[in-house]
């Protein structure tokens, strides 16, 4: 049996669009360990980084894993659990209303690295007690704190 790994993940973006980051916790509790994950972009959207953080944490795993992946988006949630990803290839990346599916490049990537996992995905409420969701938040938070700081510091340096 595959060993298991529990995954929570945060996105966000403010203004939206506007500077995003993303978070990951990764915990293996056969290793009684754990990861913390984060980055972010300067141009992008909360959907964006949501999908984001689901991807770099998956990249994280090295050999195929039974995955318990929680998500404070329903946006993410809902592409695997009610087919919308299924639906959106059979239709040439297409929404039923004909439109281009946003974030595509990301779904695509989303779809290769899930396709190597046993993975079940989890909704969890957004800014309430589950406290690894909220050490996502603080992720997400961190990383556009950094990035703002980061190029603060590069404008005085010029």
């Amino acid at each position: 049996m595959n060993p298991l790994v529990i995954i929570y993940t945060d996105g966000g973006c403010s203004p939206n669009p506007g500077l995003g980051g993303w978070g990951a916790v990764l915990i293996s509790p056969a290793h009684n360990t754990r990861k913390e994950l984060c980055g972010s972009e300067p141009d992008t959207t909360n959907n964006r980084m949501e999908i984001l953080a689901a991807i770099m944490a998956l990249r994280e795993l090295k050999k195929p894993c039974q995955v318990e992946l929680y998500t404070d988006s329903q946006y993410l949630k809902k592409a695997f659990t009610d087919g919308w990803l299924n639906k959106w290839q059979r239709n040439g990346w297409q929404t039923s209303n004909k439109k281009p599916v946003v974030n595509q490049d990301l779904w695509e990537e989303l779809l290769r690295l899930t396709a190597q996992h046993a993975i079940e995905w989890k909704w969890v409420k957004g800014h309430a007690s589950t406290v690894e969701n909220n050490r996502c938040d603080q992720l997400v938070q961190r990383a556009r704190d950094t990035y703002r700081e980061e190029a603060l510091r590069k404008r005085i340096a010029l």
